[in-house]
């Protein structure tokens, strides 16, 4: 099998006000996955090239890959490959790989020197990145596939800081095209939390309650996402382990009537509609049998979750699923959480909180215990102290020691879902769609010194 990864993307960075770098970058990836059967089992070989590719290149990736499963161990989640004749190949195989165009940076540079010039004018200073990138990914295989996609994404991450440095905040949003995105709007929005800021209150650690952003609940419910490999669950090495044994799926995670699920056809948040797995677990360092290079090309369906508050699913590979016993349910390239109905906006849960913690956004999270999903982190560049449905001052960040699971278990109302992203990311990220939460009894563990 070989998957090739052809990304252009054109860029631009800023700081002060000023735009300071712009470009176009092209990368290619090539990854060859070869299968050697043996009395024992099958193994396979990964290896990957990036950078230029010509005959001689390929001929060097292939052999390296041959090389390398002749002297691996038998492959647990080996099975057999999917054939051409049962998966159809792409109409657009043959076409061409998509390039990177100035034309889009100049637009938006355009938008963004309207945005400057209001931010001098309230003496604030901007600082962020923004991106229009477009892959295609080919995945090929000597059983027949012949499966072509391409993912066009634009992206805008935006800081705002006030003159003298002592306040910051952060906003981030994507769309299919950088050209849908205006950084004017952005930049109101952290004028506005800017303004709430000007008030300095100080708190203690603690249990708050909290409303988390679209982007913080992102940035947790991917966690989640990445734990729910079925095979770690039946090893009872992850939260969603049952208790004698088996999985945790049928139990009720939170009465809040929330969904969590993904669907290749997402209207905005499309994404490959097959596998293409450049690694297994044992070779890619990832939550075991989530992927499997075996699966290559097996096609995608919209998969919940979890149902109106109860986990119906985990992700399988075909291996995982022989295990134990539930459907194949590959992982997904984008995740949306939602309520029933069309919730209400950040702006009106604020209007209706009685005390408690607006946080905007996350950084710094890591694992603590995989067993109960329990993180720790940091809030950043903006936490505020609401009281009687107002922002009455920006208050110190905290350090935070939470599970997604646990959370999810203490939500009390349910935001508008919207696309969103996550503040902690990078270019194998899924695509978000997710509502702002309102979650009783966070758990802040500490003041941090962060701004």
């Amino acid at each position: 099998m070989a998957i090739v990864d052809e990304a252009a993307t054109a860029h631009a960075r800023w700081a002060g006000n000023a735009l300071t770098s712009s470009g176009l970058t092209a990368d290619t990836r090539l990854t060859v996955i070869a299968v050697t059967p043996g009395a024992h089992g099958t193994a396979a070989g990964v290896v990957s090239h990036r950078g230029a590719v010509d005959e001689e290149a390929v001929r060097a990736v292939v052999a390296a890959a041959e090389r390398a499963a002749r002297t691996a161990t038998p492959a647990a989640d080996a099975r057999p490959l999917l054939t051409g004749d049962v998966v159809p190949s792409s109409a657009d195989w043959a076409e061409p790989a998509p390039t990177a165009s100035a034309g889009v940076l100049a637009r938006f540079a355009a938008s963004l020197a309207a945005t400057f010039e209001r931010a001098r004018g309230e003496r604030r200073l901007l600082y962020g990145y923004a991106e229009q990138r477009q892959h295609a990914t080919w995945l090929a295989s000597s059983t027949g596939l012949r499966l072509r996609h391409v993912q066009t994404s634009g992206v805008v991450d935006l800081t705002a800081k006030t003159g003298d440095g002592a306040a910051s905040t952060w906003s981030g949003t994507g769309a299919a095209d950088l050209g849908e995105i205006d950084p004017l709007p952005l930049y109101e929005g952290l004028g506005e939390r800017l303004d709430r800021g000007r008030r300095r209150v100080e708190l203690p650690a603690g249990r708050y309650e909290v409303l988390l952003s679209p982007s913080c609940v992102a940035d947790l419910m991917l966690r989640l996402y990445r734990a729910a490999g079925a095979k770690d669950a039946v090893d009872a090495r992850t939260v969603f382990g049952g208790p004698d044994g088996g999985t945790r799926i049928g139990e009720r995670l939170t009465g809040a009537p929330l969904t969590l699920r993904s669907d290749p056809h997402e209207p905005g948040l499309r994404c490959a509609p097959f596998v293409a797995a450049r690694g297994s677990a044992d070779v890619a360092q990832v939550f075991a049998d989530t992927v499997s290079v075996f699966d290559n090309g097996l096609p995608l369906s919209p998969a919940e979750w979890i149902h109106d508050g109860v986990l119906t699913r985990l992700v399988q590979t075909r291996h995982s699923a022989d295990l134990t016993g539930l459907p194949v349910t590959p992982q997904v390239g984008n995740l949306v959480l939602e309520g029933p109905g069309e919730g209400r906006s950040l702006a009106e849960l604020v209007a209706t909180t009685r005390r408690g913690l607006l946080v905007t956004s996350l950084w710094y999270v890591r694992d603590v215990d995989p067993r109960t999903l329990l993180l720790t982190g940091l809030t950043r560049d903006g936490v505020y102290l609401v009281e009687d449905g107002e922002v009455v001052g920006e208050t110190n960040n905290f350090r935070f020691n939470e599970s997604p699971v646990d959370l999810l278990g203490r939500v009390t109302e349910i935001g508008r879902t919207e696309r969103t992203l996550p503040r902690e990311r990078d270019d194998s990220t899924p695509r978000t769609a997710m509502p702002a939460l309102r979650v009783g009894d966070y758990t802040m563990s500490a003041v941090s010194e962060a701004i």
